[in-house]
């Protein structure tokens, strides 16, 4: 594979290399479909980039909770500089329905220990991109200091027996808080059944004639937030409700899904003054906010009981970036891209500022979007970025 067509700089041919994980978990019942994780095994798939003719002792894994990120620029764009890297996905590869994220830690766990005991690097660091921010502070905080013993929902994920090895460092790029707080600033406060999309409440439609044109009064947009808030909080009472119906039941049933209706709906999408930074008006992560709103591939679109506690509630979830921050204590680089579309402006300053880590970096890329897409110059300087602090410290 030659390198990316992205970077503009003189780099080193890098070739991928598929890569199959398995190990051995027992569950009560299996919850992805297929092969991923059943018959008492979890298998994981990834790409590993080496750059030809180039030794290493430091690997960067980058990886996200729900999809697979080698067709991402910034992983092969790395390794053409001479980093090792793998994109390592987790059970829930490009499905997240029944997503826990104390599973995914397990899975993380596997794939840092296969890169210290299987492939013999010394040093590991951690590449949180997206929703792979959260998801590797929560990693690295039960690593360093385990204290979950329990999912949300109450079955057991006792990190500490877990044996999770913590990585020597971590970045977080173009990454949110936690996916339960980026769904609760999205979720449309105007559904007044969840079984019915349509019954809405006309002051709360975002893209309704009612809502008022942006930018958007002080009080409407506290009202909003605040329906957004009550709306997130009644679908958690119903979750826990039926989930504690299920665990006392008598039919066998162990698990539920259900389909969560307009999940892009965020203000901050038609109104510029809301965070500002230098993100284009209109424009989402997942195409135009009004039609991605009520579109398949929605923000939470279809969860199980668990994986909505474990993931999307905010009163649940233990996968919060910032509160997970405060115990990492490895070095930590944090990107903000300020034309991200994807990531509230504000983000990736609360991680920097939560993080315990006495070697901790943040920097800006100005103008970059959140894929660097048509951006060869604002993905060369991410690039010069990463590898240059990960040089620095010796990886």
């Amino acid at each position: 594979m030659t390198r990316p067509v992205t970077d503009p700089r003189p780099s080193i041919e890098v070739a991928p290399e598929w890569v199959h994980l398995a190990y051995a978990e027992t569950a009560g019942f299996q919850e992805t479909y297929g092969f991923a994780a059943g018959k008492g095994m979890v298998n994981l798939e990834g790409i590993r980039f080496l750059p030809r003719g180039v030794a290493a002792r430091t690997l960067l894994i980058y990886m996200h909770p729900a999809t697979t990120l080698q067709l991402l620029p910034m992983p092969q764009a790395v390794a053409a500089r001479g980093v090792h890297v793998l994109c390592a996905a987790s059970r829930y590869a490009r499905n997240d329905t029944a997503l826990t994220y104390e599973a995914v830690l397990r899975d993380v766990g596997a794939w840092v220990r296969h890169a210290r005991d299987h492939w013999g690097y010394d040093k590991v660091v951690l590449g949180g991109w997206s929703g792979g921010g959260s998801l590797m502070l929560y990693y690295q905080a039960q690593a360093e200091r385990p204290t979950v013993t329990h999912t949300p929902a109450g079955d057991p994920a006792d990190m500490a027996a877990a044996g999770l090895i913590p990585a020597d460092a971590l970045t977080f790029q173009a990454a949110h808080v936690s996916r339960a707080e980026l769904l609760r600033d999205c979720i449309d406060p105007s559904v007044r059944d969840e079984a019915n999309p349509e019954d809405r409440d006309p002051a709360l439609d975002l893209y309704g004639p009612a809502a008022p044109p942006a930018p958007y009064p002080a009080d409407w947009l506290a009202a909003y937030r605040a329906a957004q808030q009550a709306r997130m909080d009644r679908i958690t009472a119903r979750v826990r409700e039926t989930l504690e119906r299920l665990k006392h039941g008598a039919t066998g049933e162990v698990e539920r899904a259900f389909v969560t209706h307009r999940t892009l709906a965020d203000p901050r999408f038609l109104d510029l003054s809301i965070d500002p930074n230098d993100r284009p008006l209109n424009r989402s992560w997942i195409g135009e906010p009004r039609v991605a709103n009520s579109a398949p591939a929605g923000l939470a679109r279809v969860s199980t009981l668990r994986a909505w506690l474990s993931q999307w509630s905010m009163a649940d979830s233990l996968a919060h970036g910032e509160t997970c921050a405060r115990s990492v204590t490895v070095p930590i680089l944090s990107i903000e891209n300020t034309a991200d579309e994807a990531v509230p402006q504000p983000h990736t300053g609360r991680i920097h500022a939560a993080a315990a880590s006495a070697d901790k970096t943040f920097h800006r890329i100005e103008g970059a979007s959140h894929y660097y897409a048509g951006q060869p110059e604002k993905l060369a300087q991410a690039v010069d970025l990463v590898t240059g602090w990960m040089q620095e410290r010796g990886f």
